[in-house]
């Protein structure tokens, strides 16, 4: 890996990141001193920021839409739902997506109208939802918040607690509702923020050191030593469409 370039210069809150489809800029959800926090958009190539919402609400998890002319977000409205809106890409006209489902935390588009759900409750749920018919089903109960769209597939990667106590790696098909078991998270971890690269590697941040896996792998590969490019207590991660670059959320990174 390259060194690490802080992109937010912030002292508050800068979290989910996610690559439009073009790999041009990052989308993350940002507070910046207002009540609320608002989506903000971050060009790779000039390193401009801009902010995209900007909205009495607060939005949370961008996610360019499968349309591709639409940011799908998790909003907490002013009675405190959390459910799942759209704007158009430039921040602009607000929509329902769900009207029905709530409260959303997190999200994942596996087709142009069938959605991954992280409900909160106790325990959280994944849920599948379709937007034709604003409907949600439980799919397992327990999970954790790292929901992910598997490349090259319709299937869906999500993390829930074994027996044990250990965190199991799944992965969901939405149109049969199987679940199947990939992997065991990094030992000892206590929660799994995933990323999936272009050519099917899922990635995962521990102990400031980024692992790798893959599907004929026994377990997990140490991938690049996070603390030595002052990137530590990474959470988040994102993945650019190419797979040449990497948006790591963290305590703390030094410019290069």
């Amino acid at each position: 890996m390259s060194a690490a370039v802080n992109i937010t210069h912030t002292p508050g809150y800068d979290n989910q990141p996610s690559f439009t489809p073009d790999g041009e800029a990052i989308l993350f959800t940002s507070n910046r001193g207002a009540a609320q926090t608002d989506i903000y958009r971050y060009t790779v190539a000039g390193g401009e920021t801009t902010r995209v919402t900007d909205t009495p609400e607060s939005e949370y998890s961008p996610t360019v839409t499968p349309d591709g002319a639409h940011l799908s977000v998790v909003r907490v409205e002013a009675d405190g739902s959390q459910r799942l809106w759209r704007f158009t890409l430039d921040g602009r006209n607000p929509e329902l997506v769900l009207e029905g489902v709530k409260p959303v935390g997190y999200h994942a588009w596996c087709d142009d109208h069938t959605l991954a759900l992280f409900v909160l409750g106790q325990p959280a749920t994944l849920q599948l939802a379709d937007t034709r018919s604003g409907k949600a089903s439980e799919v397992a109960r327990g999970i954790l918040r790292s929901i992910q769209r598997i490349p090259r597939s319709a299937t869906i990667s999500f993390v829930d607690r074994d027996e044990d106590g250990s965190l199991m790696v799944r992965e969901l098909d939405p149109k049969s509702r199987s679940v199947t078991t990939l992997v065991a998270a990094v030992a000892g971890a206590k929660e799994a923020d995933l990323a999936w690269t272009p050519d099917g590697r899922l990635l995962m941040a521990e102990k400031d050191v980024l692992y790798s896996w893959t599907r004929d792998a026994r377990g997990w590969t140490r991938l690049a030593d996070l603390g030595a490019l002052g990137i530590h207590g990474a959470t988040r991660l994102a993945v650019s469409p190419k797979g040449d670059r990497i948006a790591i959320v963290a305590a703390g990174a030094r410019q290069p």
